[in-house]
């Protein structure tokens, strides 16, 4: 199993670096986001995270049950860590003000208010 494992966090980190990003993104929210292993989705997370492009992070700021929003505080707080340490923040501050104000689940909308609050703090 741990040998499996360390393929997979490989395999993610190769998808992070991928050049064609969209297929790269795509592969990682279908697989790694879904992921039953938290330590897979926080990598997960965290590796769309450092991509800081709108698609991929879209998927960890909007998305319930993944990244910022994921059930599990490991994970979530993994997410918050990695976007809190991004140097270029202005791309997800702006998608978490589109999702403060458009999002149709409350739970998401507050989330993301906290973790925009973080961000300006954190600059």
């Amino acid at each position: 199993m741990m040998d499996n494992n360390k393929k997979i966090k490989n395999i993610i980190q190769a998808l992070g670096e991928h050049k064609d990003s969209e297929a790269a993104i795509e592969l990682l929210t279908e697989l790694g986001t879904n992921s039953p292993d938290d330590e897979i989705r926080e990598l997960t997370a965290q590796t769309l995270i450092r991509k800081n492009t709108h698609e991929s992070l879209r998927v960890v700021l909007i998305s319930k049950g993944k990244g910022i929003n994921d059930l599990s505080a490991r994970v979530a707080m993994a997410s918050i860590n990695e976007l809190l340490a991004l140097k270029d923040k202005t791309e997800a501050i702006k998608i978490l003000d589109d999702t403060i104000k458009m999002h149709s689940e409350e739970d998401v909308r507050n989330t993301a208010r906290s973790v925009r609050a973080l961000m300006t703090f954190s600059s």
